[in-house]
This record gives C-alpha cells, sequence and structure tokens, in this order.
C-alpha cells in the first residue's frame, strides 16, 4: 500500500510576506473587515501612525483604522524595500511604505513616504499582526562635494 508524501508546509518566510500583502491590501482597499482580519484582537496588540500617539489594544487600534478609512476618499499603498526575519513565532517585515491619499475626489493625492514595520505572531498556521510602526521618511538631500569629510 502506498504512503502518503506528509503535507508540504508552508514556507514561514512566504507566509509572513503573504500576510504582509493582505495588510497592505486591506490598507489600500479601506477594508475595515480585512484588517480585522489580519490583526490580533488582543489588549496588547499596538500601532503607530505617522504623526500620531502610541495606540495600545486592538479595540483603539481598530478604531484608528476605521478613522482612516472613514476620512480618506482612496488610497493608493505600496511597500518597497521589504524585509522579512522570522524568529519561531514571531516575525518581523521592514519596509518602505509609498502612499497616495486621495481625500476628496477633486484634488490631486497626497503623498507620502514612510517606513514601516510590521510585527507578526503565528496562531496556528496564520500570521496574525501585533504591531505596525509607520514614520515619515525624511527627504534627503545631496551633500555638496565641499561638504565631505576628508
Amino acid at each position: 500500500m502506498p504512503t502518503r508524501a506528509a503535507p508540504r508546509l508552508e514556507n514561514p518566510e512566504q507566509a509572513v510576506l503573504e500576510a504582509n500583502r493582505q495588510f497592505y491590501r486591506a490598507f489600500a482597499a479601506l477594508e475595515i473587515e480585512k484588517m480585522d482580519e489580519i490583526w490580533l484582537h488582543e489588549d496588547w496588540v499596538k500601532c503607530v501612525h505617522p504623526g500620531w500617539e502610541l495606540i495600545i489594544g486592538w479595540d483603539g487600534v481598530s478604531d484608528s483604522w476605521r478613522r482612516i478609512f472613514e476620512n480618506t476618499g482612496g488610497m493608493r499603498v505600496s511597500a518597497r524595500d521589504v524585509q522579512i526575519r522570522v524568529l519561531g513565532d514571531i516575525s518581523w517585515v521592514s519596509c518602505t511604505e509609498n502612499l497616495a491619499i486621495f481625500l476628496d475626489s477633486s484634488s490631486a493625492p497626497v503623498t507620502a513616504t514612510t517606513t514601516a514595520t510590521n510585527l507578526f505572531f503565528r496562531v496556528g498556521s496564520d500570521w496574525r499582526m501585533v504591531h505596525h510602526h509607520a514614520s515619515p521618511t525624511p527627504a534627503s538631500e545631496l551633500i555638496a562635494s565641499s561638504e565631505t569629510i576628508q
């Protein structure tokens, strides 16, 4: 009797990458239901939006996303320079976020670049977000050759 091969376990980095992609899809689509699915609903999860104070606990984090989504006409978000690290049941993703925020249908979008860190915790076979921190990326100026240290 032939034996069945054990199911192939998903590569943890690929699973975290997909969870991170789902986060940004929910973000760009302004879908609070999808955001609810991504986050772990615990009183110790944390979130820092650019220019906001630290938010602790799922109720506050969920409310912050709801407020952002209700006050935004549309959003385009992309993550680049994505780096993933997995250690057991904890993982973190660092990336650069490029955002185009449409406040209303008649004006040009507001654009921003942020540096983000997303932490995930494995629950069964799923990765749930437990921390999101995004900070504005300062515009860098080129250093003139006369300013370099020699």
